[in-house]
């Protein structure tokens, strides 16, 4: 698979960042990872699993997500060690890509989605992310995605419990890079230079975040002791 990856509420008692062996954590109660070497990309859905399909370009989410994580490698050129999840067109399970994230520590796991609504009208970025170690590196996504985008009617940075959200033991964040229902931003999304700009966005978050951790993201969310999130809660 060449870079592909080898197939009750309580407040922590201390947060401390850490800058380095930033390993492990099952709930991720911490401020997020600084000096962090390894970027796992993620691009969502593939092989039998199409996702969201576009009625207006006839564009297949999970070949946007592709694409677009090999631009977000390419972004990040050789300051990181990236792994992508898949490199081609194969079905992964949600369950299995949880497993081979939590071979990595001192890592983040950014997975790569486009959205599509039953209203034609909603549009836009959205970043989700569970866990406390998550919230820095979801605002600097957010916030990049957005500049690129455009303000919308999005849900925007939203903190939600699903399997690449809660399961992971390293910090994680699923990140929804529009609307593929919409008209107007389903041919963007079909633009090279867009989903271009947008790589440049997102790998410039991880740099960022590398470099100066939870800096200027805002407070911490508080801590949430909840189960991991499995095949039987709501759709993913």
């Amino acid at each position: 698979m060449g870079s592909a990856l080898l197939s009750s509420c309580g407040v922590a008692p201390e947060l401390k960042p850490s800058l380095g062996g930033y390993g492990r954590d099952e709930y991720g109660h911490r401020p997020g990872p600084q000096g962090f070497r390894t970027v796992i990309l993620d691009a969502g859905h593939g092989g039998k699993d199409s996702g969201a399909i576009s009625q207006h370009t006839g564009m297949k989410e999970k070949d946007l997500t592709l694409d677009t994580v090999k631009r977000v490698r390419a972004e990040l050129g050789s300051e990181f060690n990236v792994v992508l999840m898949r490199n081609g067109d194969y079905f992964i399970d949600l369950d299995e890509r949880v497993a081979r994230t939590n071979q990595y520590a001192n890592a983040i796991l950014v997975s790569i989605h486009y959205n599509s609504s039953r209203s034609p009208s909603t549009r836009g970025v959205e970043t989700y992310y569970w866990r406390v170690d998550s919230h820095g590196l979801a605002t600097r996504s957010q916030r990049a995605m957005t500049s690129v985008a455009g303000e919308s009617n999005s849900r925007g940075l939203v903190r939600r419990r699903i399997r690449l959200t809660r399961n992971p033991q390293i910090p994680c964040l699923l990140l929804e890079l529009g609307y593929l229902s919409h008209a107007q931003e389903s041919r963007l999304v079909a633009s090279p230079e867009y989903r271009q700009k947008l790589a440049r966005g997102i790998a410039g978050a991880i740099r960022q975040q590398a470099q100066i951790g939870d800096a200027g993201t805002g407070p911490l969310p508080r801590p949430i002791n909840a189960p991991p999130s499995r095949p039987t809660d709501a759709p993913e």
